[in-house]
């Protein structure tokens, strides 16, 4: 597994592909100063389910403690065998890239895309309520950003429960519309939420994605003890076995980006699906 530091010229080259899905996963952030969701927050109202069955009927709670992860901290013994991120701590699949995206401004990083031949998955850990799951809300909000847009999603069962199954349309170079697919897994853990976003032959082929899958099972969430508020970004960190050596840029402290959900595209563009007019 290589890893590499995505830098300013990096990030700019990819502007274009940002812009197709600026809005795709831009849902309200919902403000819970305390980060716990408590009766009477914004979050709580009108949440009548238990901690053991908050997150509804899609299973997605329920497959994350099938004890097939991915993990909390506490359910697993230190970050041994896995990169430690700060907020995730993943296992490599051989052949792949990590690619570190550092928000300009800060030079905080604030998201994590492995790259594994043709298809690709990001990473990105929020904090959520202690007493309901948020990927029911979030799953509805990017279909009904991506359709307003003139794309396409549609819910399926995978892996982890309910995913979202998306196409997003652009202009192609010789003016015809053309679809980037994407899809959408979420996971609610303890006062967590893991989104992990498939692009490339990942987003539309099984059996490209697997390995990708695996890792994300893989996956542990490091949640901490700070308060924060639901949807907001969990921070990250280079990893030590990079820091000063392998990046392109100087080191960060990892220090909490202030981001949330509401901020943050997914990534690269992927294959096209052309539509002839």
């Amino acid at each position: 597994m290589s890893i590499f530091r995505r830098g300013k010229k990096a990030e700019q080259a990819e502007s274009a592909s940002a812009d197709q899905v600026s809005e795709v996963d831009t849902p309200d952030l919902v403000e819970d100063p305390t980060g716990d969701g408590d009766e009477g927050s914004p979050v709580a109202a009108g949440a009548a389910a238990s901690d053991d069955n908050a997150a509804g009927d899609d299973g997605a709670v329920a497959d994350r403690t099938a004890g097939e992860g991915p993990y909390d901290a506490s359910e697993v013994d230190g970050p041994t065998g896995r990169l430690d991120l700060g907020a995730l701590w993943i296992v490599g699949v051989p052949g792949m890239e990590l690619r570190l995206e550092v928000e300009e401004s800060t030079q905080n990083v604030v998201g994590a895309t492995a790259v594994l031949e043709d298809s690709a998955v990001q990473l990105q850990a929020f904090a959520a309520p202690k007493t309901l799951g948020i990927w029911d809300d979030i799953r509805s909000e990017i279909a009904a950003s991506i359709v307003s847009q003139g794309g396409t999603a549609d819910e399926q069962r995978g892996a982890f429960g309910i995913e979202l199954r998306t196409r997003m349309p652009s202009a192609g170079p010789d003016g015809r519309t053309v679809f980037a697919p994407a899809r959408f897994v979420g996971v609610d853990g303890p006062r967590w939420f893991l989104r992990a976003v498939f692009s490339g032959r990942a987003a539309i082929d099984e059996e490209a994605a697997t390995p990708l899958m695996e890792m994300v099972r893989k996956t542990v969430v490091v949640r901490g003890d700070a308060a924060m508020a639901p949807r907001e970004l969990l921070p990250l960190r280079l990893p030590q076995e990079v820091t000063g050596s392998d990046t392109e840029d100087d080191d960060d402290e990892g220090q909490p980006s202030g981001r949330s959900a509401d901020d943050l595209n997914p990534f690269e563009r992927g294959p096209e699906i052309t539509e002839v007019r």
